[in-house]
């Protein structure tokens, strides 16, 4: 998968965490894919002893929006992930994208073909 803008599906899915965002263009006609990586100083988000913080990676502040770019093309997307990341892309989307019709869902580590198998079935396109 590469950084780059789908083609123009309407509906799509994101399965995101901290590092990446897994974006697929679901239509009648195939899938695209591609991939939003986020750029961290460390990839670790745990706290070491003895260091003065939170223990918490400082986040991508453009990651976000690059993800949102990615989606451009799409007026339906399902959200998924393990984490809290899912939740703050969704936030962000609302507020960029308020035409987007925005799921949102947990998950676990699916492979990329769950995550189409997931969004065919959310979009009931197969």
């Amino acid at each position: 998968m590469s950084e780059m803008t789908l083609q123009s599906h309407s509906h799509a899915v994101v399965w995101i965490d901290h590092l990446i965002a897994k974006v697929f263009g679901i239509g009648l006609t195939g899938v695209s894919a591609t991939a939003v990586h986020a750029h961290l100083l460390s990839q670790h988000l745990h706290h070491k002893a003895n260091t003065i913080g939170d223990g918490r990676v400082q986040a991508d502040a453009t990651f976000l929006a690059r993800v949102g770019e990615a989606v451009s093309g799409c007026s339906d997307l399902l959200v998924i992930g393990p984490g809290t990341e899912k939740t703050e892309l969704t936030q962000y989307l609302k507020a960029e994208r308020p035409d987007l019709n925005l799921h949102i869902e947990p998950s676990d580590h699916p492979t990329d073909a769950e995550i189409v198998a997931l969004g065919r079935k959310r979009f009931r396109l197969g």
